[in-house]
């Protein structure tokens, strides 16, 4: 598989997990889990500031964060489509890019004013690999507060969006 194929397969995870997470946040009980769901939404707005200071990044413009997340905590309805929004940006975004363009090293500066060059390919695998370690953090909220977890795997994902792929022979 080339790695543009790849990138677009673990992207298409990716919008898959968010919304299956986003989905099963709303398991949480508004006043008896009131701290783990802020805390989820909070980490889940994280992931979502970090994906579009990275997306400015990719295409060279200038973000409007100074930090990685933002003073306001948004609904989790707000945020479930902004989230998509943004996932369905991702994908439109890494069918447009060749070999050369993936291995395009860019500048760009932190949210703390730390200069860093990344290519563009480690700033997708940055992105896809960031949501993945917050998705956990939030699992194990949900599951502290006895609520459903998706079972958000690549594995579980690609048998999902192929079924056909449980019909092969080894």
């Amino acid at each position: 598989m080339s790695a543009p194929a790849l990138l677009h397969t673990l992207f298409s995870y990716r919008a898959w997990a968010n919304d299956e997470l986003l989905e099963r946040m709303e398991g949480f009980d508004a006043e008896r889990d009131k701290e783990a769901r802020h805390a989820a939404i909070r980490l889940m707005n994280h992931c979502h500031v970090v994906d579009q200071i990275f997306a400015a990044h990719l295409v060279g413009m200038k973000h409007e964060f100074s930090s990685d997340n933002t003073a306001e905590t948004p609904t989790l309805q707000e945020l479930r489509a902004a989230m998509g929004k943004l996932d369905r940006w991702y994908l439109r975004y890494v069918e447009t890019l060749t070999p050369a363009l993936l291995a395009e090293r860019l500048p760009f500066d932190f949210t703390d004013g730390d200069k860093g060059f990344m290519s563009r390919e480690e700033m997708l695998a940055h992105v896809v690999t960031h949501g993945g370690y917050h998705r956990g953090e939030i699992g194990r909220l949900m599951r502290q507060q006895s609520v459903t977890l998706p079972w958000d795997t690549f594995a579980v994902y690609l048998h999902q969006a192929e079924p056909s792929r449980r019909l092969q022979e080894a």
